[in-house]
């Protein structure tokens, strides 16, 4: 790390300290080791926290709170320079989110996400720009044992559109902590649509994305 990165870490940790936290919290925050930190703040003088008898949540430090600054600055902008799709952009958005999400297989098309506003998209998009039969849609859930499975299935049926009768038999996956610890309180879904035609419809479509002469080299 640089000169600069050093820097900007040192006032980082003298902030911090001055709010109370412990050396070892300041080194965990900065991923820096605790003897750096140590020397950075030598100096800053240092009242330590009562311990409070039951747990409390800590208010956001200066950097939690620059950071979320961040986030919700880029967030604006974002919003701000995509805005309103026109009838094209949305047409090669939805071609592009399948290329990368959707399933190849001829016969059917298959889309998955924990993202309730990925599936969402994906399915007006598909409704939009194909003319479908809505009893070939099929859905099914992937959750988490002891997360509520009715509530999840009737959140999924108002983002997709698909009646609960079309929806298959859930897989209740069971937590496994030393891969994860957070699931996803609504779990994964996953649109199927049958038909030959409109899956080959939408490739057709990738492939005009992939092989447009806006992203080829040269």
């Amino acid at each position: 790390m640089g000169y600069r990165g050093l820097v900007e870490e040192q006032g980082q940790a003298r902030d911090l300290r001055a709010e109370a936290w412990t050396l070892q919290e300041i080194a965990d925050e900065l991923g820096v080791a605790k003897s750096s930190v140590s020397l950075w703040v030598r100096d800053v003088e240092f009242e330590p926290k009562p311990r409070a008898k039951t747990a409390r949540r800590r208010e956001p430090n200066v950097l939690q709170r620059r950071k979320q600054a961040e986030i919700d600055e880029l967030l604006a902008d974002g919003r701000q320079r995509i805005g309103r799709l026109s009838e094209r952009e949305f047409l090669v958005a939805g071609a592009a989110l399948y290329a990368g999400e959707g399933a190849k297989a001829d016969g059917q098309l298959c889309f998955a996400n924990s993202d309730p506003r990925m599936i969402g998209f994906w399915c007006a998009w598909l409704r939009r720009f194909f003319d479908l039969d809505e009893s070939k849609f099929r859905f099914r859930l992937y959750l988490h044992e002891g997360l509520d499975l009715e509530e999840a299935v009737e959140f999924w049926s108002s983002v997709t559109m698909i009646p609960t009768s079309q929806f298959g038999k859930p897989y209740r996956a069971v937590p496994n902590p030393s891969i994860r610890s957070s699931k996803h309180p609504r779990g994964c879904g996953y649109v199927w649509y049958y038909s030959s035609r409109v899956h080959r419809g939408v490739m057709g479509l990738v492939h005009g994305l992939l092989s447009s002469d806006s992203v080829l080299p040269g």
